[in-house]
């Protein structure tokens, strides 16, 4: 069995030795916080592309949050689980109430991260979406769908570890996937980190600073 991670720059160090032919492109390295921001900032080092944060927050059914209807992501994109909705038949007025209390932590985390930068333009630009690793890839799937309303050139997912399932779900969504470790027995993203400790605001915030040399 291949060895852990150290961590994740050491994860996003790897990670980028795969991604050589994205090196300076019209694009943008995309971290999901918090810990895919850790994994992305190596990245886009080492791409010499710019690095932000994409925010993608689950909508989660009322009563059962678990179960997700939805996400909003960064720009106040809302994409729905038709399925999911239907199915279960809720009201326009509870999606709403859901979105709105999303929103307000999305809306924290992106002052937090974004500061005074304007909007984060995707149209025609390639998008590299970096995470620490996949499970279900939902979290995923929902950055994709929001990003693809966008109109970028092309959608790229990269992460240091994931099951094939997730990796075969979410391929046909987007133009490119790339793992460094598509394990048989997966388990959970941290067991493949010696150093799987949380990320913080603070640290996406300074990691965020520090690839843009400010």
């Amino acid at each position: 069995m291949r060895r852990r991670f150290h961590d994740r720059a050491d994860a996003g160090i790897e990670l980028a030795s795969l991604l050589g032919g994205y090196r300076g492109v019209d694009g943008v390295v995309l971290g999901l916080p918090r810990g895919g921001v850790a994994v992305a900032a190596p990245v886009a080092r080492a791409l010499d592309l710019p690095l932000d944060a994409y925010v993608v927050r689950k909508l989660g059914v009322p009563g059962h949050e678990e179960l997700a209807m939805g996400a909003i992501a960064t720009g106040g994109v809302v994409v729905w689980n038709e399925d999911v909705v239907g199915s279960l038949r809720i009201s326009a007025a509870r999606r709403q109430a859901v979105v709105d209390q999303e929103r307000t932590e999305l809306e924290r985390r992106e002052r937090a991260y974004r500061g005074d930068r304007g909007p984060l333009v995707v149209r025609d630009r390639v998008m590299v979406v970096v995470d620490d690793g996949l499970a279900t890839g939902a979290t995923m799937a929902a950055a994709v769908a929001a990003l693809k309303t966008e109109a970028p050139a092309s959608i790229v997912v990269a992460v240091p570890v994931a099951p094939s399932a997730a990796i075969q779900a979410l391929a046909p969504m987007v133009d490119d996937v790339v793992a460094v470790v598509v394990p048989e027995r997966f388990g959970a993203v941290g067991a493949w980190y010696d150093d799987f400790r949380a990320t913080s605001d603070d640290d996406v915030i300074a990691l965020l600073r520090g690839d843009r040399g400010d």
